[in-house]
């Protein structure tokens, strides 16, 4: 390619990025935390292409034979630019979320919290998101759920005996290095399950736990008494966790 193209080819690349940016594309891709970066990002990849062009046409100004070599020169394939279509891929199509296929086939990404874990507020049902439910329930040994009505919400996954999990994908930085953190289901569980449907749980804790077998993990569980389905979230990921 030459100047001209790689100046269009950083264009699109800026408006593809601040297209992500500015809509909710972006969470399919990187954790909410780091959109300024993405919209600065695309700001400046427009920005250089906007100076090699003008440095190119400046160029052609000053030295009208450069372009082709004294009459040598060669034109690019056409083929280079099929390098645009995934621009116009990230543009036009949305990717899936990940979901319980890449769930059940890694571990459960649950760690110790640094700093303990905070006094819970005393509305009921009490509102957390699946990490944190899993981390009180492992590493605080359920103290601070004993008594408490819980919700949590998640997607289904289901392992190969057909057991139900809800599980929630951890971000530390971008959807590459996604990995879930699980609760078992126990109790009233609905009684057919799909796979990657999303629920909202309402239920209690139980000291019921069980091994992840891929990795190990400890895999902790929530007495349903109310399961009911819901669309998935703005935002699929749990940024939360901080493995």
């Amino acid at each position: 390619m030459n100047r001209q193209a790689q100046a269009a080819v950083l264009f699109l690349l800026g408006v593809a990025v601040l297209h992500a940016g500015l809509t909710d594309l972006y969470l399919r891709y990187v954790k909410a935390g780091l959109r300024p970066l993405l919209l600065a990002a695309g700001v400046v990849l427009i920005g250089t292409a906007l100076a090699t062009a003008w440095y190119e046409r400046r160029q052609r100004r000053e030295r009208p034979g450069a372009e082709h070599g004294d009459g040598h020169g060669h034109r690019e394939p056409c083929v280079s630019w099929l390098l645009v279509l995934p621009l116009f891929a990230l543009i036009l199509v949305a990717p899936p979320a990940l979901g319980s296929y890449s769930a059940m086939h890694a571990g459960t990404a649950l760690q110790r919290p640094p700093w303990g874990f905070p006094t819970l507020p005393a509305r009921d049902p009490i509102a957390l998101n699946v990490a944190d439910y899993a981390g009180r329930a492992v590493y605080d040994h359920g103290r601070s759920l004993r008594g408490r009505n819980v919700k949590i919400t998640g997607f289904v996954a289901l392992d190969r005996r057909g057991a139900p999990y809800l599980v929630r994908m951890a971000l530390n930085c971008c959807a590459a290095d996604a990995l879930p953190v699980k609760v078992g289901l126990s109790g009233r569980t609905p009684p057919v399950l799909r796979p990657d449907t999303w629920l909202e749980v309402t239920g209690t804790y139980t000291g019921k736990r069980t091994k992840d077998p891929v990795g190990g993990g400890v895999i902790p569980y929530l007495d349903v008494r109310r399961a009911t389905p819901v669309p998935a979230p703005r935002d699929p990921y749990d940024e939360s966790w901080n493995g």
